[in-house]
């Protein structure tokens, strides 16, 4: 008998990794909305033609591309910056600027799966439009320091790699470089750290520079750089300037960046960066032919590596079993001690969810020591004994294990304030 996998690069969420997703999703929507972000989507499949009018032709290779039934070719979208300068240059004059916008959703990659990197994966996008200044800049930047913080991830285990493509044209123009090579010396300092001197080398050689002139000029650049002032002013005052590491070899490898890049890595354990952005001012002028000029700047953080850090970082692990208890728990549960009750038992079910208290029961009967029991694996605060003392109920806290005796008429409005009180807390006040 055929047994069938997911496909490769692809994951199952059973219900502790979807609830585990479900608290990156909503840290990521608090957050974005703390700083005045509106949420957007786009489509998951859009027109192969939008991503090779961003990135060219090579991109296919990196791409589920795929002809529809109208020989229409299409593709899985690889990133959301793309559909986010399409949407946005159809309908900017329909909003106010800046436009403050955040999406998460899945995107998908075809490329080989290695730690940190699958072929669908999910991405936070955040971006401002309509505004040249560097209070975006620092406001993406911000906002990517306050969504690792609110994961419990602390100043120590994280930090900002920041760099500007501005002292990289300026290095250029000052070698005399022509500037159709600009774009493969970007894609070479984006590699240096990882690949061979001897190759990188034999690269820099081919447009007429040296490596060990580039990497003198590397470790040159400080945050004192023209290029770094305004942003470093704004960050200090907002006291978050300590988390920024200057760092010339950040370039983001994607052509259409044009200033301020950068990216968020651990500090602890090695792993590919958490978050990475930076502003593309020309991006929006390019995919409407030039209709719209709208600045713009923007960063996306993906969910695998994110999940990677916070399992091993340990400050991180209070918040997600927090959230994990309230996700896969219930409130109560209600024990059915004397099936002649059942119709009873069903109406309190009822008044206890319409009351917004999470509760679960036996659908079919049971020995009441069973039901504790299954009580307890679903973490219930209380269970509520429905037996032959009808109309009178029995509450038991399963925490403090407390019990009491109640009428069946105030059994909502008494486990709903007994729900508001400390978890070891009294069951009557």
């Amino acid at each position: 008998m055929a047994t069938f996998r997911t496909v490769k690069g692809f994951r199952d969420f059973f219900p502790e990794e979807c609830a585990l997703r479900n608290y990156i999703f909503e840290t990521w929507r608090s957050v974005a909305r703390r700083y005045g972000f509106v949420e957007y989507e786009a489509p998951v499949v859009e027109s192969t033609d939008l991503y090779r009018k961003k990135s060219g032709d090579e991109i296919t290779s990196q791409l589920f591309c795929f002809l529809d039934k109208a020989d229409r070719e299409v593709s899985l979208r690889p990133e959301v910056t793309p559909s986010l300068a399409r949407m946005a240059t159809a309908r900017q004059r329909d909003f106010k600027k800046p436009m403050k916008w955040f999406q998460l959703g899945s995107c998908f990659r075809y490329e080989e799966p290695q730690e940190g990197r699958t072929r669908e994966f999910i991405q936070f996008n955040a971006d401002i439009l309509g505004d040249a200044s560097a209070g975006s800049d620092a406001e993406l930047i911000a906002l990517s320091i306050d969504v690792m913080l609110a994961f419990g991830i602390k100043a120590e285990d994280f930090a900002i790699r920041l760099s500007n493509r501005q002292i990289w044209t300026q290095y250029l123009e000052e070698k005399k470089v022509p500037a159709e090579h600009s774009g493969t010396f970007l894609q070479i300092v984006d590699k240096i750290e990882r690949a061979k001197p001897e190759e990188t080398a034999t690269k820099l050689a081919a447009i007429g520079l040296s490596l060990d002139d580039v990497r003198a000029f590397m470790n040159a650049a400080d945050e004192n750089h023209p290029a770094f002032a305004a942003l470093r002013a704004d960050l200090t005052a907002r006291g978050l300037w300590s988390y920024v590491r200057i760092d010339a070899g950040i370039v983001r490898g994607l052509a259409y960046y044009t200033g301020t890049v950068f990216e968020v890595f651990d500090l602890k354990h090695g792993l590919r960066a958490v978050a990475g952005g930076g502003r593309y001012d020309k991006l929006c002028a390019l995919m409407s032919d030039g209709g719209v000029d709208m600045p713009a700047a923007g960063f996306a953080m993906g969910d695998v590596v994110l999940g990677i850090l916070l399992s091993k970082t340990p400050s991180a692990q209070f918040g997600i079993t927090e959230y994990l208890n309230s996700q896969c728990g219930v409130d109560a549960y209600i024990v059915i001690a004397d099936e002649t009750q059942r119709a009873h038992a069903l109406a309190a079910v009822q008044a206890l969810r319409c009351a917004g208290v999470r509760l679960d029961y036996s659908m079919a009967a049971q020995k009441v020591g069973k039901q504790f029991q299954a009580a307890e694996n679903q973490k219930a605060r209380f269970a509520i004994v429905f037996g032959a003392e009808y109309p009178e109920v029995q509450i038991k806290n399963l925490v403090s294990r407390e019990q009491t005796v109640v009428s069946a008429d105030s059994l909502v409005s008494t486990i709903v304030e007994a729900s508001k009180r400390p978890i070891a807390g009294p069951l009557l006040a």
